[in-house]
């Protein structure tokens, strides 16, 4: 079931995708496994490489007027081919059209996730048992890359929030840690350990897990998500660069030790563990006050957390956020 959760910063219906053109997109595709699963949760199923054609609408996810979003007039979604096409995703390469490209012998399909660590509900369930419990809602986000480029793309997932609650972790966790697949055989990029050391691995801390807006995202545009975006499921907390946004998650693990996360381990000096966005704080070889919106030829002003200060700037309150970065 969709839920809309009124917002004082929900979009008004005319800075959306018009409602007519969304749900006029129409296919339907058939399938197997989670495909039959997907169906009953409310996605369509998307081709392991949907970079070309525009998704078929699902009217069980029409366009969001009362979501838990924040936009505004000047970010439009950004087209469905740029999304599924202009992808980091290192796995598949490190070219921005490496992903949709490479991406298609990769099969989530069946697809199991371990939840460990210091909680009360330890296992490894499948990826359908993993979702049955929590309700699908599509949240239209911002997303801002540490490159300076950046997109606006409509969501579909379940709350990180809520997750958490039901494994129940204990009163010594500090922190939720995320872990990529490793597949080599069907994942270009792991062949060599000079792009990144393998498995990709992400962290939160368990107060910025519990943030409403973080959720684990299954779906875009009302689809399965293409493979080159993460498939079957990846993190969104858009108020971070998108590199914490781990794709194609296995492992959910509650630590009471903070997480090293990838970037940190491959460049210390040029990304920390929380990649706020913050357009005070340049990288070292780029400044981050502006960025490039994807389709749009005059760079824009960055935001702090990426637009999102109301909602998670709370959570930071009383730190050098030059220096934890």
């Amino acid at each position: 079931m969709l839920i809309r959760m009124a917002r004082k910063s929900t979009p008004k219906s005319s800075e959306i995708t018009p409602k007519d053109v969304y749900l006029n997109r129409r296919r339907f595709i058939a399938g197997t496994g989670l495909i039959a699963g997907s169906a009953a949760l409310g996605l369509n199923s998307a081709p392991v490489s949907a970079a070309v054609e525009p998704p078929g609408a699902n009217p069980a996810l029409s366009p969001i007027v009362d979501g838990y979003s924040k936009v505004g007039a000047d970010d439009p979604l950004t087209p469905y081919t740029d999304v599924t096409s202009y992808n980091n995703f290192y796995e598949f390469g490190t070219g921005k059209g490496d992903p949709v490209e490479n991406a298609g012998p990769f099969n989530p399909k069946p697809w199991e996730i371990t939840v460990d660590g210091m909680c009360a509900n330890p296992g490894t369930m499948g990826l359908e048992d993993f979702l049955k419990p929590h309700d699908l809602e599509e949240r239209i986000y911002r997303l801002r890359c540490v490159e300076a480029w950046s997109m606006v793309v409509p969501w579909v997932g379940i709350s990180l929030a809520d997750v958490v609650k039901r494994f129940e972790p204990n009163g010594s966790a500090k922190y939720v840690q995320f872990e990529t697949i490793v597949r080599k055989e069907e994942m270009v990029g792991q062949r060599s350990r000079r792009i990144l050391p393998w498995p990709y691995i992400e962290g939160l801390r368990l107060d910025e897990a519990m943030n409403p807006l973080a959720i684990l995202a299954v779906g875009l545009y009302g689809e399965e998500l293409p493979n080159q975006n993460g498939a079957p499921i990846r993190l969104m907390t858009p108020w971070k660069y998108g590199f914490k946004s781990i794709k194609s998650i296995v492992k959910i693990t509650f630590t009471d030790k903070k997480p090293k996360n990838t970037w940190q381990v491959m460049a210390s000096n040029e990304y920390g563990f929380y990649a706020n966005v913050n357009p005070g704080v340049d990288h070292p070889r780029w400044s981050q006050a502006r960025e490039r919106r994807i389709g749009d030829f005059l760079r824009r002003e960055t935001l702090m957390f990426n637009g999102y200060e109301e909602e998670v700037g709370e959570l930071y309150a009383g730190m050098n956020l030059r220096k934890e970065y």
